[in-house]
């Protein structure tokens, strides 16, 4: 039978490459003790620019009893970032490239039974031109951050090399609310010398472990053979996999037997369910409408980078339920097998991708190591019911229009239907993809990351937009997987506006455009980026270096910011009162105006003991106004009286002669991302004129990367850019970008004056 034995505890670490570490026998007395899940960029991840990027090692001792020998042993990491190899006793087993999935390797001709075995293991997170992802917008944190395991089984086992996979699928075929019918496909390995008789067994169990379906064949496996076993089952009248309301799982107990012994066995949670998208009404589930209240989220945690434990993990879940969420966009890689877990478990419907990001390889353009991600994705976590849509790109086009980028979406997209045709194929488009572009049309749905109201324009935009690109595209399965605005606890305002980093203008974006998406049925989906405030190495603006802080929640999961209780408000079933702006404490004025979020009938506010007002609202926000202040502390209390049940929230107010210069984020940090990318000249005085501007010539349409690449177009943009280089941090992710979209991000700085001159200058030079 197999065994699964941890090895997460007393490992030694050095932080830096040491070429001798492979050696079964090596001095690491003087190295760090530690314990794995770890990275090594925990603290220096979040702190900006700067961040450790090499090579490290890890050594272990470790033994198997002699009893086990004649079995298989197989060593199992679970999450290694990002270029792995792995030595046992010296002996190099080999080398995984990739940092999210699972992998193992047979080591069962290198281990020496009852005796002392050396595991030693060199992780890289420098990025390599073959390896997924080239460069992003989080930080990479380097190390052995999820279990490591042993894994024990009988020379006649269930695949365990099948690109991490359990070995066995849970295919489903055709479900009703009638039947479910299933093909339970398993790998089965002989690794005996000889051939050997099996019998594969499969038992679905219900809930109460009562029998719900059994499916049996014997098969004869030829010496070293790995066969593919398929058998039918069907469940009639099944309880569906539904969500929140009722995430059913049934368990598939699949055994291989042999005479009187069981030689291996799994037991797989799974639930069964039938979904559509439709272009005009959004995602069914078990052909109800769902709509999928969507969050996005990154695993990592304040001080604790990507080396977290299933306490975090599980707390995570419970802050994302609480929001009233009931769909999750795994972004921008395979998560953890327990998280997907969880999903399962209370009922979230799941969008899972693959590191396919931003750019995409200069040097290598088959695609060997997305391919590989996108089929360790799909096979390792084929039988979370949870998982809908499979994500094969996010952003790919930031790194410009390249003919085989658009080839490699496409076959990414036909590599994911091939290994799962039962799903449905995803893609996140950066903002300034074209309504008509291709790009809409190669996967079965499509999103759109777009942030009118924070990188350009204003968050009224979206309405426009979306009407127009679905009247565009009436058949296009449309979804927004990206939209948010920064948010930092620090900063206040009466008078919100974009870029200013208040919790206020946070809270006020996503009100304004959750208002524009609820009214839209023909969105699948909407999902606020991000959840969670995470590491962003290269960012530093909002005063704030090496974080993105477009969360709902702070990086520590310690604080909810104002615009969580906004959708809670709106998507939870759970009654609450919020009052807003709590940490904007200090104030000048007078009156002040007081704004609740609540998903009561009515709300009733309260200012120093004396009834305010008592108040309505159709939209979640209730808002009062002239609401007086006394110098010094006022108590505010905001109470809702539903159904006999009473709810209430307090806020203290502070009134003062002079406002609070802390609340106010310094002038050279406003702006948003690509405020200080740019170095711009004293422009005098312009006389603005009508210029022709044809495909033939150079432009502000040009991609920053095309106008970098020629000498006289690179002169002109330093001229009025100044030295932006391969060298700086977010090169990668600009270069893509037409001149005309990196203006729209920061109008302030692309000043009509600058724009003109730009293009006076660009459009003399021929292409």
């Amino acid at each position: 039978m197999r065994k699964v034995l941890n090895m997460n505890l007393g490992w030694k670490f050095i932080q830096h490459d040491e070429e001798q570490a492979l050696a079964r026998v090596h001095q690491d007395d003087n190295w760090e003790s530690v314990n794995i899940p770890h990275t090594w960029n925990a603290i220096d991840g979040a702190n900006g620019f700067d961040y450790y990027k090499g090579a490290c090692w890890y050594r272990k001792e470790f033994a198997i009893e002699t009893v086990a020998k004649g079995n298989k042993v197989f060593i199992e990491f679970n999450g290694s970032n990002s270029v792995t190899d792995v030595y046992v006793n010296g002996h190099h087993l080999g080398q995984h490239r990739g940092g999210y999935s699972i992998f193992r390797f047979d080591i069962t001709d290198l281990v020496e039974f009852g005796k002392k075995n050396t595991l030693a293991v060199k992780v890289d997170n420098t990025v390599y031109e073959d390896v997924y992802p080239q460069m992003a917008d989080f930080t990479f944190y380097g190390g052995i951050y999820r279990d490591v395991n042993l894994v024990i089984t009988n020379q006649v086992h269930f695949d365990l090399l099948d690109y991490g996979s359990q070995g066995v699928y849970l295919v489903q075929d055709q479900v009703s609310d009638e039947q479910a019918n299933l093909t339970i496909k398993s790998l089965v390995v002989n690794d005996r010398s000889e051939e050997k008789k099996v019998r594969v067994w499969a038992e679905i169990l219900d809930g109460t472990g009562k029998k719900a379906a059994y499916s049996v064949k014997e098969v004869v496996l030829a010496a070293g053979e790995t066969q593919v076993i398929e058998m039918p089952a069907v469940i009639k009248n099944p309880t569906l996999w539904n969500g929140l309301n009722n995430p059913y799982l049934y368990n598939a107990k699949v055994t291989l037997e042999s005479f009187n012994d069981t030689v291996d066995e799994l037991s797989i949670p799974f639930g069964v369910r039938y979904f559509e998208v439709d272009s005009e009404k959004g995602f069914f589930l078990n052909g109800e409408h769902l709509p999928l209240y969507g969050v996005s989220r990154h695993q990592d945690r304040k001080d604790m980078g990507w080396g977290i434990t299933r306490k975090e993990h599980k707390e995570d879940m419970e802050l994302i339920k609480e929001v009233g969420a009931t769909s999750i966009r795994l972004a921008h890689y395979q998560h953890d097998q327990y998280f997907y877990d969880l999903c399962d478990q209370e009922g979230m419907v799941v969008w899972a991708e693959i590191p396919f990001i931003s750019v995409m390889s200069k040097t290598e353009l088959e695609g060997v190591n997305p391919k590989q991600q996108m089929i360790e994705l799909i096979r390792q976590n084929f039988n979370h019911p949870s998982i809908i849509f499979w994500g094969i790109q996010n952003e790919i086009q930031i790194g410009g229009d390249r003919p085989e980028v658009r080839s490699l979406v496409k076959e990414l997209n036909e590599l994911t239907k091939k290994e799962d045709p039962t799903r449905l194929s995803t893609m996140a488009n950066v903002m300034f993809v074209q309504d008509k572009d291709e790009y809409n049309f190669i996967t079965d749905t499509v999103g759109y990351n777009k942030y009118y109201g924070w990188y350009t324009g204003k968050t009224e935009d979206f309405a426009g937009w979306l009407d127009g690109f679905h009247q565009t595209n009436p058949e296009v399965k449309l979804s927004i997987s990206e939209y948010g605005a920064e948010g930092i606890l620090q900063y206040h305002s009466n008078t919100p506006k974009v870029k200013d980093y208040t919790e206020e203008y946070h809270a006020l974006y996503h009100e304004t455009v959750w208002g524009i998406f609820s009214k839209r049925p023909y969105l699948w989906a909407t999902y606020v980026w991000n959840m969670f405030d995470f590491g962003a190495n290269i960012r530093d603006e909002g005063g704030v270096q090496g974080r993105n802080n477009k969360g709902l929640i702070t990086y520590d999961r310690r604080i909810k910011k104002d615009a969580f209780y906004m959708y809670k408000a709106n998507w939870s079933s759970e009654r609450i009162v919020h009052i807003t702006s709590k940490r904007f404490v200090d104030r000048v004025d007078e009156t002040i105006t007081v704004k609740v979020y609540s998903n009561c009938d009515q709300v009733t506010l309260y200012a120093n003991g004396s009834e305010i007002e008592t108040k309505t609202s159709d939209d979640r926000v209730f808002v009062f106004e002239n609401v007086p202040l006394i110098d010094g502390l006022n108590e505010i209390k905001a109470i809702s009286n539903q159904d006999g049940l009473m709810i209430e929230d307090r806020a203290s107010f502070n009134k003062v002669d002079e406002s609070n210069p802390s609340y106010v984020a310094p002038e050279a940090e406003t702006g948003g991302l690509v405020s200080n990318w740019f170095q711009m000249p004293e422009m005098g005085e312009v006389e603005i004129e009508e210029l022709e501007i044809s495909d033939d010539v150079y432009s502000t349409r040009s991609t920053l990367g095309e106008l970098l690449e020629k000498k006289e177009t690179r002169e002109v943009i330093k001229k009025y850019l100044g030295n932006f280089s391969e060298e700086h941090p977010m090169f990668g992710m600009a270069q893509g970008m037409p001149i005309d979209v990196l203006a729209s991000m920061a109008e302030d700085l692309f000043t009509d004056k600058v724009m003109y001159m730009l293009n006076k200058e660009l459009t003399k030079i021929n292409k």
